[in-house]
């Protein structure tokens, strides 16, 4: 599914790893509920570490979207929640490793908690 990376020179430019918008083709449009960095097997969070929390969440949306016959690819809009916006560089760290180019639009939100203690957490639109 290709989808179609939106710019203007009159707003501001990203500041991070994703876009000011994306046009996706009509298609299936799959909206992803929140993930924390909870363990499958054991649904425990995976540790008291925020990055540890991050790279969890990322994978179990991994999982959710090639359970609905996805790729990191056809994501075209997440939002990050964190309960601490200090931490902010270590997501936006994570987020560019982990997904590839183009980057999906995205919106970061800083929250008083989460679910279970969690410090991060990610919820994602694909179009298959």
């Amino acid at each position: 599914m290709p989808k179609t990376i939106i710019h203007t020179n009159t707003a501001p430019a990203a500041v991070g790893p994703y876009s000011q918008a994306v046009a996706a083709p009509a298609g299936t449009t799959v909206y992803l509920s929140g993930q924390i960095g909870l363990v499958p097997e054991t649904g425990e969070m995976v540790s008291d570490n925020f990055e540890q929390q991050v790279r969890q969440s990322f994978a179990n949306m991994q999982a959710v979207i090639e359970a609905a016959g996805g790729h990191p690819e056809q994501i075209v809009k997440l939002t990050l929640f964190l309960t601490d916006l200090s931490k902010f560089g270590i997501a936006n760290g994570i987020m560019a490793e982990l997904l590839p180019q183009p980057y999906p639009a995205r919106s970061t939100v800083g929250v008083a908690a989460l679910p279970k203690g969690a410090q991060f957490e990610v919820e994602a639109i694909i179009v298959l």
